[in-house]
């Protein structure tokens, strides 16, 4: 199976791992090797189901619980995908990429406003389409909101706290009045965002996926030897990975204060050492 797989040749590699399972059905690397082919070639819940039972008797491995946490996370299961990767975290609590895969799919649980209907898309899309003119704020909020062009509930949710204190005439009362109605619905300012830099981050580690090289992207960014303002600013934006960096653009980056081209070209630079890249809009 080894061999096949070596070779690109990933159906005589299933076809070999299923042989060693069907030889040994705890053969837990084995049932780990063919749930990886298996995910690649597109058969998910067999690969879900194989990587399950690698699980059954413990200690469960770290990579057949990560690689089972990313397909529960694609098919929405957030709640199982945060329990394989807390497995993972009580015996090695600084795993790399189980810190930022188990704050990715805690962020994407929370997106869902109710918790009794979190599977209903519809639901949750009516609420992020209310117009901010439903809501009981003030005149000169309105007014401000208008003006930035946010017009819905979802377009608030895209917004950072320094954005809205940045703008004219929006001051504390402004965003504590925001805020509070925010929170009285489990929302919070930039939440949009988060969800956003998630997909973008998952969409990042995808095409790395079976390359052998993805744990570049868990790489800190504190790592990189950085000048001070770069990474003030890459902390600013909540940014700790290489993969959270190549997820952000020159946009993103150039609109923190202080943040300039030499800074950029630093940031750039350094990427391009560990084959990565800023992302590029596509219009």
């Amino acid at each position: 199976g080894d061999a096949s797989r070596s070779n690109g040749d990933r159906g005589a590699a299933i076809a070999a791992y299923r042989r060693a399972v069907s030889a040994d059905p705890n053969n837990v690397d084995a049932l780990f090797k063919l749930a990886y082919e298996l995910d690649l070639a597109g058969e998910e819940m067999e690969a879900i189901s194989l990587y399950e039972r690698a699980c059954e008797r413990p200690p469960a491995p770290v990579n057949v619980l990560i690689n089972l946490a990313v397909l529960y996370e694609d098919m929405g299961d957030y709640r199982k995908a945060e329990k394989c990767l807390r497995q993972v975290l009580d015996t090695a609590p600084n795993h790399p990429r189980a810190r930022l895969f188990f704050k990715d799919v805690t962020a994407s649980r929370d997106m869902f406003i109710d918790e009794e209907h979190d599977r209903d898309l519809a639901k949750r899309s009516a609420l992020l389409d209310t117009p901010v003119t439903d809501f009981e704020l003030s005149v000169r909020a309105r007014n401000c909101l208008k003006k930035m062009n946010i017009r819905t509930l979802g377009d608030l949710l895209r917004v950072t706290e320094a954005e809205l204190m940045g703008y004219k005439n929006f001051g504390e009362a402004s965003l504590l009045e925001i805020k509070q109605m925010l929170n009285a619905k489990g929302l919070r300012l930039g939440q949009g965002l988060e969800e956003q830099h998630r997909r973008l981050r998952a969409r990042v580690a995808e095409q790395f996926r079976g390359q052998g090289n993805e744990q570049v992207l868990y790489k800190s960014v504190s790592d990189l030897g950085l000048s001070v303002r770069a990474r003030k600013a890459l902390q600013l934006l909540g940014i700790h990975t290489l993969g959270d960096l190549a997820a952000r653009t020159e946009a993103e980056l150039m609109g923190v204060k202080n943040f300039g081209a030499t800074s950029l070209d630093e940031v750039k630079i350094k990427l391009q050492e560990h084959g990565l890249g800023l992302r590029e809009l596509a219009f």
